[in-house]
């Protein structure tokens, strides 16, 4: 297969290109659009599967069509696939490759569609595939979590509010709440999901097309489940899908940088509470004693990341009227660039956590008899006094000098408390997580499959 192409735009009416201007319009696209040049072959071949089967293309060259755009997914799977400048984007390199192939078969690739939708469904697509992709390995991530409280319920450890020391807590505690945080945002990746689920193919230059165009039939085919109906909703969507799956990655910091905060303060010599391996740490270029959490902190500065681009999605996609702006290239990039960060800061926790080491001694030493006091006045009241009237006892005790807890007397037995962490709670949602993407990349596994394969001999 020939990996490099120079063809006209599929725009060129053959008037004069004025180099600069085709440089500032045609920006990083050509290298951006290489990883959506499976998903435009996807896409393509089931436009074409459509085409033939609402009348519009004679069934044998849909066959060809498809036989060829299954090729080039595979090229481009394989990375083989260049697209030149000239041709801007994969959806030029793809119909150059197919018209070069087959003729007057190529030709009739772009019938009732747009470089509008048709780049609209290559992200979808896209972004289908990585979400199911980082929601595994979000679900991965919790079950880790699950591991380490359980390995650790009953080590306890002093819990902070204002960075100060509040009531005791225990590494259980700690690392289940993680675990529970994840949960909810797999419960947000389904959300974000549920409304990548439709298919905007059909919608064209955002006008819909005057052709017996069978959108229902070109979603079935993708495993989508249903039709973005509005053509003008899907070009006024664009950048809010992305916004969506964005925000849902930056959420998911929200609750890993926490983590690894407080991985950074337990592993420092004055707490002790944890420590890293040295695989997660990297040595001073000065002073020879350091070993410093560098992917800790990195990690750490990759949620931020993520938060700003999400920022970048929602000043892009902001501002405009309805319908479609060239603006929308620009969503390309921080897109591409959250979900790569997501991924890697993904892949890296998966790998960190299991090598956490405790220090159940230094953790248990921290907790002096003043976080107890909560426990203690709770303690009185059990007795019949008034909880204001026991909390009072218990500063005066305090004050005076003269406390002595009961540092066993009592213990959080609810749902989620340090007795009764919910572990299998917790477990039991992140495992429905896993079968419903089971479930989902299955069927569209199988989906693909029938799209390539049907009609062969």
């Amino acid at each position: 297969m020939n990996r490099e192409r120079h063809a006209p735009q599929l725009w060129a009416k053959g008037l004069p290109l004025d180099q600069a201007v085709h440089r500032f319009t045609v920006g990083d696209d050509p290298e951006l659009d290489r990883r959506l040049l499976r998903f435009d072959a996807l896409g393509s071949a089931a436009h074409a599967r459509m085409l033939a089967h609402a009348g519009l293309l004679p069934e044998q060259d849909a066959q060809r069509l498809v036989a060829a755009l299954a090729a080039i997914a595979a090229g481009a799977q394989r990375g083989e696939i260049r697209i030149t400048p000239q041709q801007e984007d994969c959806h030029t390199a793809i119909e150059t490759l197919l018209t070069e192939q087959l003729g007057e078969a190529g030709k009739h690739i772009h019938l009732g569609r747009s470089r509008n939708d048709q780049v609209a469904l290559a992200l979808r697509l896209y972004m289908r595939e990585a979400l199911l992709g980082m929601a595994a390995q979000t679900a991965e991530l919790a079950e880790c979590f699950v591991q380490f409280a359980r390995a650790h319920a009953g080590e306890i450890m002093p819990g902070y509010t204002h960075l100060r020391r509040a009531m005791p807590s225990s590494f259980g505690l700690w690392g289940a709440a993680f675990a529970a945080g994840l949960t909810e945002e797999l419960q947000t990746l389904q959300a974000v999901y549920a409304r990548l689920d439709r298919c905007p193919l059909g919608a064209a230059a955002g006008f819909g097309v005057p052709l017996p165009l069978d959108r229902e039939y070109t979603a079935k085919l993708l495993g989508f489940s249903g039709v973005q109906i509005s053509p003008v909703d899907v070009m006024n969507s664009r950048g809010r899908h992305e916004l969506a799956l964005v925000n849902g990655l930056a959420s998911l910091g929200l609750v890993l940088e926490k983590f690894l905060w407080d991985v950074a303060l337990y592993s420092m010599p004055e707490f002790g509470f944890l420590s890293l391996p040295d695989a997660f740490t990297t040595g001073s270029s000065i002073m020879p004693q350091k070993r410093n959490p560098d992917v800790v902190e990195l990690a750490r500065a990759r949620c931020r990341e993520l938060r700003g681009y999400a920022l970048m999605l929602q000043e892009l996609g902001g501002g405009l009227p309805s319908n479609y702006h060239r603006d929308f290239q620009l969503l390309k990039k921080p897109l591409f660039a959250a979900v790569d960060t997501a991924r890697g800061l993904l892949e890296v926790l998966i790998r960190l956590l299991p090598t956490l080491r405790v220090s159940a001694e230094r953790a248990a030493a921290a907790c002096t008899d003043e976080l107890y006091a909560t426990h203690e006045a709770y303690r009185l009241v059990r007795g019949g006094v008034p909880f204001r009237d026991a909390y009072q006892q218990v500063a005066q005790q305090l004050a005076d000098g003269a406390f002595k807890p009961d540092r066993v007397a009592l213990i959080a037995t609810h749902l989620g408390g340090a007795g009764n962490l919910g572990l299998e709670t917790i477990e039991a949602e992140v495992h429905k997580s896993q079968q419903w993407l089971e479930r989902t990349r299955t069927r569209l596994q199988q989906c693909e499959a029938a799209l390539w394969t049907r009609g062969k001999a």
